[in-house]
């Protein structure tokens, strides 16, 4: 810090303005300095003098938290010999500041705790702090405060400790652990009614739980596991302190989920949290929220740490399945903030039945489903009083979204075709209000993808070895080994679902189109139902609330019945030709072109070209007419949307194109070039857009493939004139594509080893630049990419020129004399790697790898 020691009257100035100055640029300058001040050398008396002052509490907080910083930071400074006063310090700070505040008592607790772990000298810290002051009453909170913290830090990053240094203490703190919860023991029982010191008991408990020091069987018969349990059971037991509770009861479970190891513990607080339901229904009545989402979170840790009991022994010892019925219980109550808790649980225990694949067990879980099925349905339900469509952004719309993707991961337990029906009957035999109606088919669209009776049969015969599926399949009736029948309910759905009414509620109206969309493949074995689908979905598209939704169905229809929408490819270039006349977002217009795209390449070859063109032209026309406005106002325009839509079409436009046949998409790719060629011009320092073109103008290459040619002089030659004034990264990805496609071609293999020369030494003087490596990464993995394309397609050269970007542009450009950007072991790394992937793609002669070894050994004997 420049001008030696400040005084303390300055500093404390300083802490003041950062409080207190009503000029942001005054706080500013004031955080600055005192910045500066904690990171100086004078930081270590400055503020051990400040809290001997005890000015107020602004100063002694700041002298508290840089006393911790440094501790943590900068232990290094200090001399071993005066580890000891400063430990003699923190602790007469603490005791003579302990009424202060308690952010200031943290603080300190903190900076003991950083110490102690540090301060290889201060041998059984635990036992220190204890002794001293346990008989204290007024110096309790603050021990107990540095109890509770000590086990937090042991982790620490901030701490510069090895494993070796981590292991002592937590062997340290195992030997006092009996010790720490007899104190707590003896204060819980010595506190009456202190809410206060009952926080900070249950919190240090909690905190040694989670470090996984404490004796099992010590604790297994411990008064203060009762008291928790006692505190848990009250109903007078007020917010705070049930949190605290419920903290420590989730740390301790969380500590026994080995329970071969745990199992005294485990059964006492096993039979503990089950004792809590009729408290949990006592909470539930007086609508007390806090105390039922903290109960939840209990029964949940409890049902995930016995979960591996639970499915191996369900019903039996601590297999219990009250675990499941007391989430069940939760899963029941109004608030759908309740029930979300557990979703972790019900995904694992999805996953583990279906890894088992036990059919017997299968049976045992699937009336449990069954309820949470039922349960997830109700709390799907939009208000009565809601107006326009389900919002996916809003929590609600997030929860709804979470609901969906624990309906398929445990539908497989309970049967999707059976579901679907079951819940399509609540439909059909009653007259459910409209948020009934909605929230049922939003469960109906959840699982509509898994009812195919096929798909699930091949999902079950995976689960075997080759000689047992023979077997299996052997044994199959033949009905079951080919494509499954329509089922009428599915087809019955979808002919009812298509006649709704535009009198119903709108959010129906837009669930109804999802579940649509997830049908398509009952669709496409139903062609005679796409004509009423379709005109079902376009009456969506024309309105604003529902455009979105029924662009998404479309092309989801589109990606499935690919077949049978190439009849109506017209109606899908029409949507296309007018996709800005309806209120679509982004991602649905995209999706829609997309989807279009997919169709036309199933219409005859001869029809693509033209039906590429016209689906193309609104694009290439939009690009134009920006271009030519950006000529006449000098001012340009985004063209990202246009670009991203063309970007779609060529990446999703893949005919089936026999040997000898012409690309039908070539005569339209080379006309829309000198349209994409200019806006690159135009957009040349822009580098969003400029990412934009070459995304572009990649799927276009691969689209055509050698077909693109004519286009690989110009693109190459423009490529790598811009790249000389604007080094885009994109250029050197693209230029790899290049090389994907035209590598093999005798003719082109020059031409890209000088785009690779061309490219690299634009590439090489930004890399060498300070920092380049770290200011960079994108350049440097597209180099890569584009550099061990080039290895890998050069098959046939002779080893000197598959290895010229090693032994000239890299010996020239990375490692002359004075570049200091990459760092030596950057350098030696970078090629290094290279040569290797050269190594292990070609795998070359043994003469070959001798000359290899010879080039790498060559680079890093510059840097011994």
């Amino acid at each position: 810090m420049e001008g030696g020691k400040p005084t303390l009257p300055l500093v404390y100035q300083a802490v003041q303005a950062l409080y207190h100055d009503p000029d942001p640029a005054g706080k500013e300058r004031a955080s600055v300095w005192l910045g500066e001040l904690q990171r100086s050398m004078y930081a270590w008396e400055i503020s051990d003098q400040l809290l001997q002052l005890k000015q107020d509490v602004e100063s002694c907080y700041f002298a508290a938290q840089t006393m911790k910083m440094k501790i943590q930071t900068s232990f290094y400074e200090l001399p071993p010999e005066t580890h000891t006063s400063l430990r003699d310090s923190l602790l007469s700070h603490i005791q003579n500041l302990k009424d202060l505040s308690p952010i200031i008592v943290t603080q300190l607790a903190l900076a003991i705790a950083d110490l102690a772990l540090q301060m290889a000298s201060w041998k059984g810290c635990v036992h220190t702090l204890i002794e001293k002051y346990s008989n204290d009453v007024s110096s309790m909170p603050f021990l107990i405060e540095i109890l509770t913290v000590l086990p937090e830090e042991v982790h620490s990053r901030s701490l510069r400790i090895g494993a070796n240094r981590r292991s002592e203490i937590i062997e340290d703190l195992a030997y006092y652990s009996t010790t720490v919860v007899t104190l707590l023991v003896t204060c819980a029982e010595k506190s009456g009614h202190d809410e206060k010191m009952f926080i900070k008991v249950f919190r240090c408990l909690g905190s040694w739980f989670n470090l996984g020091v404490l004796d099992n069987n010590f604790m297994a018969s411990n008064q203060l596991l009762m008291i928790l349990f006692q505190v848990l059971q009250r109903d007078e037991t007020s917010t705070n302190l049930h949190e605290a509770a419920s903290d420590c009861v989730c740390s301790a479970l969380y500590a026994i989920e080995n329970l071969a190891v745990h199992m005294p513990l485990a059964m006492q607080l096993f039979q503990g949290v089950l004792s809590l339901e009729t408290a949990y229904h006592m909470a539930v009545a007086r609508e007390d929220l806090d105390k039922v989402l903290n109960y939840c979170r209990i029964f949940t840790e409890l049902s995930e740490t016995f979960l591996e009991m639970t499915v191996r022994t369900p019903g039996q010892g601590m297999g219990d399945l009250r675990t499941l019925e007391l989430l069940l219980i939760c899963a029941g109550h109004p608030q759908y903030e309740v029930v979300e808790i557990s979703f972790n649980f019900w995904y694992r225990l999805g996953e583990n039945l279906y890894k088992m694949n036990d059919p017997e067990l299968h049976r045992v879980f699937k009336p449990y489903i069954q309820r949470l099925l039922h349960s997830l349905a109700r709390h799907c339900q939009l208000d009565p009083d809601h107006e326009g469509v389900p919002e996916d952004t809003d929590d609600f719309g997030e929860f709804r979204m979470r609901v969906s993707d624990l309906v398929k991961d445990v539908i497989f337990l309970v049967g999707s075709m059976e579901c679907f029906s079951q819940l399509y009957s609540t439909l059909k035999e009653g007259n459910p209000p409209w948020e009934v109606t909605e929230a049922v088919l939003f469960i109906m669209a959840a699982i509509a993808k898994s009812i195919d009776p096929s798909q699930l049969i091949m999902k079950f015969l995976l689960c075997f070895n080759h000689e047992s599926l023979i077997v299996i399949l052997k044994c199959l009736p033949p009905p079951l080994l080919v494509p499954s029948e329509n089922n009428p309910t599915l087809t019955e759905v979808l002919e009812q679902v298509v006649l709704l009414p535009e009198t119903v509620h709108i959010a129906v109206r837009y669930t109804s189109i999802e579940l649509v969309g997830e049908m398509s493949e009952v669709i496409d074995r139903n062609p005679c139902m796409l004509d009423p689908v379709l005109n079902f979905l376009m009456k969506g598209l024309r309105e604003k609330p529902l455009a979105s939704v029924a662009a998404k169905a479309i092309h989801n229809i589109c990606s499935v019945c690919r077949d049978h929408m190439a009849q109506h490819f017209q109606g899908l270039l029409n949507i296309a030709r007018s996709l800005d006349s309806f209120a679509l977002s982004t991602d649905a217009a995209v999706g829609l072109l997309k989807g279009t795209a997919l169709v036309l390449a199933r219409l005859p070859l001869e029809k693509i070209a033209e039906c590429l063109n016209d689906l193309c032209a609104v694009q290439v026309m939009a690009l134009r007419k920006l271009l030519a406005q950006d000529s006449s106002s000098g001012k340009l325009s985004d063209p990202t949307v246009w670009l991203d839509r063309l970007a779609v079409i060529f990446r999703h436009t893949n005919p089936i194109v026999e040997n000898g046949q012409t690309h039908p998409c070539q005569k339209v790719i080379q006309e829309i070039w000198p349209v994409l060629s200019e806006t690159l011009n135009a957009h040349q320092n822009d580098n969003r857009i400029v990412e934009r073109c070459c995304r572009c103008l990649r799927f276009a290459v691969r689209c055509v493939g050698k077909g693109s040619a004519s286009l690989l002089q110009p693109l190459v030659t423009q490529m790598v004139s811009v790249y000389q004034v604007y080094p885009h990264s994109c250029f050197l990805y693209l230029g790899s594509i290049l090389v994907d496609e035209y590598g093999m071609e005798e003719g082109c293999r020059q031409g890209l080893l000088d785009m690779l020369q061309a490219l690299c030494m634009p590439t090489f003087q930004l890399l060498e630049q300070p920092n380049g490596l770290r200011n960079h990464p994108d350049t440097v993995d597209d180099l890569f990419r584009l550099v061990t394309s080039i290895i890998k397609r050069s098959l046939s050269r002779p080893l000197q020129v598959r290895f010229f970007c090693f032994a000239n542009i890299w010996r020239k450009e990375l490692l002359h004399e004075g570049s200091v950007g990459l760092g030596k072991m950057g350098k030696v790394m970078l090629i290094c790697s290279l040569c290797f992937s050269y190594l292990s793609i070609c795998h070359p002669s043994a003469e070959e790898c001798k000359q290899v070894c010879w080039a790498i050994r060559e680079f890093t004997r510059l840097y011994r």
